[in-house]
């Protein structure tokens, strides 16, 4: 179903997509439908993207903004942002519980020309009122089968020590390299140092065409 934007399609084969996590209440479990969709640039799509934003900024998020978030700000950067998307520089993917909008996540492609086999992947986000859902995962994994389907084999994020997703990310198989210190402000103040992780999805010669070095010799 296409709320805010185009179906994934194929690009999201597999167990991420209608993934059901599971909200615990005092008495009884309600699963909760997952959707994930590849969004628009519509202004509604901006508009729901930019709520998100807010509130995760809001409540300590490090995602490269200062609390309190002025709304015409992130307007503008989820403007920018849906503008790439459209020129398939980024997808932007949404995860819908009914009607909201309760996570997104975005797959960089357009990386520098020595590069072609990787992407990044940047602004893991989940509404406060859906975490402990499993949505984050189910955000990853689409992002990863994206990433498949445009033959990138390599994936590249960071994360905030303070308060990231470091958890997340090891149990999804990402191996971290290392830590800088003081890398950034948290959005409240106060200095916190990022995580750098990777995930190695598929062969290099799958991205460049070519046999590694190596795989042929002949005497």
């Amino acid at each position: 179903m296409d709320r805010a934007g185009g179906h994934v399609g194929s690009d999201l084969a597999g167990p991420s997509v209608g993934a059901g996590p599971v909200r615990r209440a005092a008495h009884f479990t309600v699963v909760v439908d997952i959707e994930v969709t590849r969004l628009d640039a519509s202004p509604t799509t901006r508009a729901l993207l930019s709520d998100i934003l807010i509130e995760v900024v809001a409540g300590g998020g490090s995602v490269s903004f200062m609390h309190p978030l002025d709304p015409a700000a992130a307007d503008a950067y989820w403007e920018h942002a849906l503008a790439t998307a459209d020129r398939d520089e980024r997808v932007i993917l949404g995860a819908w519980d009914g009607n909201v909008l309760a996570g997104t996540v975005t797959l960089l492609l357009d990386l520098p020309p020595n590069q072609p086999h990787r992407a990044e992947v940047v602004k893991l986000m989940t509404r406060p009122s859906h975490r402990g859902l499993g949505i984050g995962t189910s955000l990853m994994r689409a992002a990863e089968a994206v990433a498949v389907e445009r033959k990138r084999t390599l994936l590249v994020l960071d994360t905030a020590v303070d308060g990231g997703a470091a958890n997340l990310y090891a149990r999804l198989g990402f191996t971290l390299t290392g830590e800088i210190p003081d890398y950034a402000f948290k959005p409240h103040g106060g200095l916190t140092g990022t995580l750098i992780y990777w995930k190695r999805i598929g062969p290099i010669e799958a991205a460049t065409g070519r046999e590694p070095a190596g795989a042929r010799l002949e005497f």
